[in-house]
């Protein structure tokens, strides 16, 4: 540590330290557009020009690292004489549109502008005028705003990690944008809008419908993947206007993906329920709530009377709140029924019994940064957790985000297709059914059994035992596949032998919670198990039932099995949804449904991958006569004389649940099922369906984000791709016929690379068949 001198008041620093950061922690505040604290620094706008003794001319704070016994002066006259001249030229060609500006209110040009501007402009030419760009559907654009501070230049380099901005031209010529026309496609894009100090890029969603001073702010915590990304509700008259990140280091430090970002449009979706509903005679009636209540009461209790409670089933989307989740559980085992679930995509349940408690990320998310090995097996990481493939990408990168000669960790992947990743892999291997791939990482590791040897895979074996701090995550297509309790064996084998912490890429952010408060049909809450067990998602969306109580849920589209599940739930004597949505499939299988509250609506808590737990309260009241489903569900439990739900507040359950002593849950993401010596691969002469599920498609309200089903990622989420050499006739036509298990669809194509020969990759969330087999094509 040194010390240096700041407008007189001493101060503590780390021998080359850049001063603005100095400056900062001491609370002493030096004007800047270009720094940022978490890219690189430009120096570009040389706004934080300070006075430091014995140099000849002012410096800037951003670039200047701290020398033992330096004495600097940020209010001096040489330092703001500097300062407010390149305030005056960076106000030369900005336009004075800062009335109708979405960034007015919130401006940093016009704060500082305010301090260091003054009130009469020299400049008597005429201003430059630049093009608007269209960027997307995300990102609106007024580019004669732009002051080249290059921070949006920077965050898709070093951030994103996809050079999607750059700079073109000099000085007042200089143009910030794409380099050929595109739109910008990072599932971290909204970023931009927040990084840049003007109004040049703004939400396109929100512009012109809010001025930042009619906004009250409200924090909340996003649901859609396993880092439960803390964020800021901006609120108007009880309407969500917009969704910023909310500083937290431990989480998402100050970054939102674009799915928590936008998915707030759901609110206001055309297929909202605002109203209670139900189904007599085959017509659909909206009723009063006291009405639907009883009508679902007197239908699940004739379900139970009739057929015995054996025959209800309950299912729940991950997404809901630890409290909800709470609730059925403990309404569905009221009424002595344990078939409980919310693993609708999973496909194996063999090694349940031994699975871990939940699951669990192995380590915190911060840690992801100190790694220096690891291995990604079955995950499109950039698209499923945007926001742990950005900590990966920093344990590759140098500091600040510049990408170094050195790679500082080694990044491996095993996956059913060659995905894009935006930092460097060691070694990769494509292989559809996983199985062989990762086989062939034990046996180079010195496992017993019977696997082809692969060049890539004694890559693998060799990196991971070299290496010192080192995980093996585990993704989505690992977690749902239909051998999956054999890949997690060969997993744990591998991660035995290696030394390799494990951890699972939950699908959403309270997966971990749905595990801890017993949604499971053999676990109960903290993972006690439980003697009769119930049927699990699978069994009950597949062999049927005559009652369901669906929560949050909509199985035709969240489900593996979306096609089997819809003719399941038709055939069924009562289907009572609780759901914030009605679908036209919903109006076909269901009887009742209840409106409930979405996320931003309502209080609660999720538990994201790491085991964090985290509170949050509703920024807005529930649309129409929707209630939050806690309340539902309580006066469900009161109307079914099940004891024990006399519950005020989100709070009291919550005291409850803490009975349980879950605050700080880990889990042994090592146990699995015995590994077998030999392995059984299904084939077929036809095409294996590789399935996933889309950045944009994972739950409900990502479905109904317009903005978000307008990006590029979300158009390319349709249809079928095929491999582009084995299938290079097909070029020229539109659509092609796609068959599986008696069905045929139309479907548009288009033809990569990426996919494996003699395999076909679709996406989930639309009711295209079941997720798994294989399936023949054809000219349309």
């Amino acid at each position: 540590m040194i010390t240096i001198e700041i407008d007189g008041k001493s101060c503590q620093a780390e021998s080359g330290q850049m001063l603005i950061d100095v400056a900062d922690a001491a609370g002493i505040d030096i004007p800047r557009f270009c720094y940022h604290k978490k890219l690189s620094v430009a120096a570009s706008c040389r706004m934080c020009l300070v006075d430091v003794e014995k140099a000849p001319k002012p410096l800037p704070a951003c670039a200047t690292p701290v020398m033992n016994g330096m004495v600097v002066r940020t209010r001096s006259d040489k330092a703001r004489a500097a300062q407010k001249a390149v305030m005056e030229f960076l106000l030369i060609n900005h336009p004075l549109d800062c009335p109708i500006c979405d960034q007015g209110g919130e401006c940093e040009l016009q704060d500082i502008a305010v301090g260091y501007g003054s009130d009469v402009a020299r400049f008597q030419e005429l201003k430059r005028i630049v093009p608007d760009k269209n960027l997307g559907s995300l990102i609106s654009t007024e580019m004669t705003r732009c002051i080249h501070c290059t921070r949006c230049v920077r965050f898709s380099a070093e951030i994103a990690g996809v050079r999607e901005m750059g700079a073109t031209g000099r000085g007042e010529n200089m143009r910030i944008g794409t380099y050929i026309e595109n739109t910008i496609d990072s599932e971290l894009s909204g970023n931009m809008v927040d990084v840049c100090p003007v109004g040049a890029l703004t939400s396109k969603p929100f512009r012109f419908t809010a001025r930042a001073w009619e906004l009250q702010q409200r924090d909340s915590v996003s649901p859609h993947d396993a880092v439960g990304a803390n964020l800021h509700f901006h609120v108007r008259r009880n309407q969500v206007m917009r969704a910023v990140p909310k500083e937290n280091e431990a989480v998402n430090e100050v970054w939102l993906a674009d799915r928590d970002r936008y998915s707030y449009l759901a609110l206001q979706a055309d297929d909202r329920l605002t109203a209670p509903m139900i189904k007599k005679d085959g017509v659909w009636q909206t009723v009063e709530w006291e009405t639907a209540l009883k009508f679902a009461v007197k239908s699940l209790h004739d379900v139970s009377c009739q057929h015995t409670s054996a025959q209800l089933g309950a299912l729940a989307s991950s997404t809901s709140t630890l409290e909800e989740l709470y609730l059925l559980q403990k309404l569905m085992r009221g009424m002595n029924c344990q078939n409980i679930d919310h693993r609708v995509r999973q496909a194996d349940f063999s090694d349940q019994d031994v699975a871990p408690l939940f699951p669990y990320l192995g380590q915190s998310l911060s840690d992801l940064e100190q790694l220096d090995t690891a291995l990604i097996i079955g995950s499109n990481l950039r698209k499923e957790q945007p926001l742990i493939n950005q900590r990966l990408r920093k344990a590759t990168l140098a500091d600040r985000g510049l990408i170094s000669e050195h790679v500082k960790a080694n990044m491996m992947a095993i996956n059913p297709a060659d995905y894009d990743f935006n930092y460097p892999l060691k070694a990769k291997i494509t292989d559809p059914s996983l199985i062989k791939a990762l086989a062939s990482v034990a046996k180079a590791l010195g496992a017993d059994i019977q696997a082809e040897s692969c060049e890539n895979g004694q890559l693998i074996a060799e990196t991971l035992k070299n290496g010192q701090n080192k995980t093996l995550l585990i993704g989505q297509f690992v977690q749902n596949h239909q051998q999956a309790s054999v890949l997690k064996s060969l997993i744990s084998t591998i991660g035995k032998l290696s030394g390799s912490k494990i951890g699972y890429l939950a699908e959403s952010g309270n997966a971990a919670g749905a595990h801890l408060m017993g949604v499971l049909p053999h676990r109960g809450v903290s993972g006690k198990a439980i003697e009769n067990k119930g049927l699990n998602a699978q069994q009950m969306l597949t062999e049927g039932l005559k009652g369901y109580l669906l929560l949050g849920l909509e199985p035709e589209l969240d489900s593996r099995f979306g096609a089997t599940a819809l003719e399941t739930l038709k055939k069924a004597q009562c289907v009572v949804s609780l759901t914030a949505f009605k679908t036209p499939a919903m109006l076909e299988y269901a009887t009742v449904l209840l409106p409930i509250a979405l996320f931003p609506e309502t209080s609660g808590t999720y538990i994201n991958g790491e085991g964090r737990w985290q509170a949050f309260n509703g920024a807005v009241s529930p649309a129409g006569e929707a209630r939050p489903a806690w309340k539902v569900l309580r006066v469900l439990a009161n109307l079914l004389q099940v004891d024990g739900f006399e519950y005020a507040s989100t709070d009291d359950i919550r005291s409850e649940i803490g009975s349980f002593h879950l605050e700080t849950p880990i889990a042994d993401n090592s146990q699995c099922n015995p590994l077998p010596n030999t392995f059984e691969i299904p084939t077929s002469n036809e095409l294996q369906r590789i399935t996933e599920m889309p950045i944009y498609a994972v739950d409900a309200m990502i479905r109904r984000a317009g903005a978000l089903q307008k990006t590029t990622d979300a158009q390319k989420s349709t249809g079928i791709v095929l491999n582009a050499q084995q299938f290079a006739h097909l070029q020229g036509h539109d659509k092609i016929d796609v068959s599986q298990n008696g069905q045929t669809f139309e479907l548009t194509f288009r033809l990569e690379e990426t996919v494996p020969q003699n395999c076909a990759l679709m996406f989930g969330g639309q009711m295209l068949g079941n997720w798994d087999g294989f399936l023949t094509v054809g000219e349309s």
